[in-house]
């Protein structure tokens, strides 16, 4: 169930998230001057840590009026505007540190990687994990499933590892003329599935046994969602992402700054920057499950790795033509190994329309082999 709630109960629900806004208008008030703390290791590792969670909190806003439009709009429109959002910060980021700070080649395609990686086993583990010890046996559509997976293996293994096999002299790179395909690839296919989603096939991306009250409203029973107007919370949305993204800005110099100084893995920059553009569709995903709508988390999360492919490589190499800037997209040898390992399992997952734990516990334990082979 949902309500309408009066101005004093607004204004309480969004006095929450008074310290994002706090740190954005002191970084906006500081200019420049911030950088200082850049030669500092205490400051900048406790700056870093404090930008996380602030981002992290502003995400969980975006979460709540996204499920409040979704109850408004009824899905699949309300997890589609989750995850475009979330799709559009993931992009600002790369861009901004493709665009600063020492060139980093590889970064968009760690992140890419790293997205498919965290979502398709770790966030998706853990929902099939923690949805199965509350419910036993979870459901979902299967035609939407089989349409999630058609066009993300389509796009990973042509947008990931077929650069390894072609003729460039540069490697792991395609050619001009190859790119332009790769663009128009990646935005065809999406437009023809965001096609068949919102309109002629919509029931593929629904729930296919009735929700209870508290289910259908997106939270998690025993709470009421406080809905308010489409426009009140649309606007809202706008806002907390406009504050994230410019808060991510400013991570992003960190970051990169971190990764320079500390000599850290590549691959450890876009293992961060996936964890802090994902938390709003993790949490969202994971909730969803534990509240036995495991269509909801499948189109949040399985959405999110879609969006990840389809927008994010046509932007990254277009950012690369303008800038000037090399973009390696080939995954290496025994990346291209777990990401083929991790499409076999997840096709074999979803071939029933039913979940269990021990799926929950296979995809996990690839996650935690990706973590060991990035850090180790």
């Amino acid at each position: 169930m949902h309500t309408t709630p009066g101005a004093p109960a607004l204004a309480r629900r969004e006095r929450a998230m008074l310290a994002p806004f706090i740190t954005a208008a002191v970084f906006l008030w500081l200019g420049p001057r911030w950088l200082a703390v850049l030669g500092d290791r205490t400051l900048d590792w406790l700056l870093f840590v404090w930008l996380f969670v602030m981002i992290v909190t502003g995400a969980v806003a975006i979460v709540r009026h996204a499920d409040c439009l979704a109850a408004l709009l009824g899905e699949p429109l309300g997890t589609l505007i989750l995850t475009l959002s979330v799709a559009s910060i993931e992009i600002l980021t790369i861009a901004i540190m493709m665009t600063t700070g020492n060139p980093n080649p590889t970064l968009a395609r760690d992140t890419m990687f790293s997205v498919v990686m965290i979502v398709l086993n770790g966030l998706i583990g853990l929902a099939l994990l923690l949805g199965g010890l509350r419910h036993h046996e979870q459901e979902y559509n299967l035609r939407g499933v089989i349409a999630y997976l058609s066009v993300i293996v389509s796009l990973v293994v042509f947008g990931l590892m077929v650069p390894n096999f072609t003729h460039n002299a540069a490697g792991q790179t395609f050619s001009r003329g190859q790119e332009g395909f790769l663009i128009a690839m990646c935005l065809g296919l999406y437009g023809v599935f965001l096609l068949i989603q919102t309109t002629r096939h919509r029931t593929f991306f629904t729930e296919v046994a009735p929700l209870d009250d508290a289910a259908a409203s997106g939270q998690p029973h025993g709470s009421a969602l406080l809905v308010h107007s489409r426009g009140y919370h649309a606007a809202l949305l706008l806002l907390y992402l406009g504050l994230v993204t410019w808060l991510t800005e400013k991570f992003a110099v960190l970051l990169d700054h971190g990764l320079e100084v500390r000599h850290a893995p590549a691959a450890a920059g876009g293992l961060l920057v996936a964890i802090l553009v994902l938390s709003p569709e993790g949490l969202g995903g994971i909730r969803a499950a534990l509240d036995n709508r495991m269509q909801r988390a499948v189109n949040v999360l399985m959405g999110s790795v879609l969006a990840t492919l389809a927008l994010t490589i046509p932007a990254v190499v277009t950012v690369g033509l303008l800038h000037g800037s090399e973009v390696v997209l080939g995954l290496d040898g025994v990346e291209s190994i777990m990401l083929l390992l991790t499409l076999l399992v997840s096709t074999l997952t979803f071939v029933s329309g039913r979940t269990n734990i021990l799926q929950g516990a296979v995809h996990l334990m690839l996650f935690l082999s990706y973590l060991m082979l990035v850090l180790w």
